[in-house]
């Protein structure tokens, strides 16, 4: 019995060993063509594994803070250098990454030596990539900065005296 060429030019049996070839190497799809004939086969459809992907927010949120400490003032108190200091404690209201200034490259919210009210944004905290505005309890002076820009903060950790 002689072959029959069925469609492009190929036969039933060689049809159906490019089926079987692509369900054995778990192909997706091929296509032949020859001329105006063509003949796609299509395997099962295998999805590729994905690999995990961390997406970035496009723009930070900013969110106010307002700070609330238990300090009096004038009331004296250790900070991390074990020296006696007098002034209001302003704390990390959330755990996350202390900013001194609005974004890189920018002028700091407060420097030491700077006055401050009541309101006024003194930091941002970052956390869970939100952008925490702090804003300052205490009208005063700034007299220490405890912690370096960039720095991860915990919650109710000492971040500046306020004098």
């Amino acid at each position: 019995m002689s072959e029959k060429f069925v469609s492009c030019g190929l036969t039933i049996d060689e049809i159906k060993e490019l089926a079987n070839c692509v369900s054995d190497n778990k192909l997706g799809k091929i296509k032949i063509k020859n001329g105006d004939c063509e003949i796609v086969i299509e395997g099962e459809k295998v999805l590729p594994p994905t690999p995990a992907v961390m997406t970035q927010p496009a723009a930070p949120s900013m969110v106010n803070v307002t700070t609330t400490t238990a300090s009096a003032p004038n009331a004296e108190i250790n900070t991390s250098t074990e020296k006696q200091t007098k002034g209001n404690v302003v704390k990390s209201p959330i755990v996350g990454t202390f900013y001194a200034a609005p974004a890189p490259g920018k002028p700091a919210f407060v420097k030491i030596g700077d006055t401050v009210k009541k309101g006024d944004v003194i930091m941002i905290i970052e956390s869970m990539k939100l952008m925490n505005e702090v804003q300052s309890d205490f009208d005063g002076k700034v007299t220490e900065i405890l912690v370096e820009d960039g720095q991860a903060v915990e919650f109710d950790q000492p971040i500046m005296i306020i004098e």
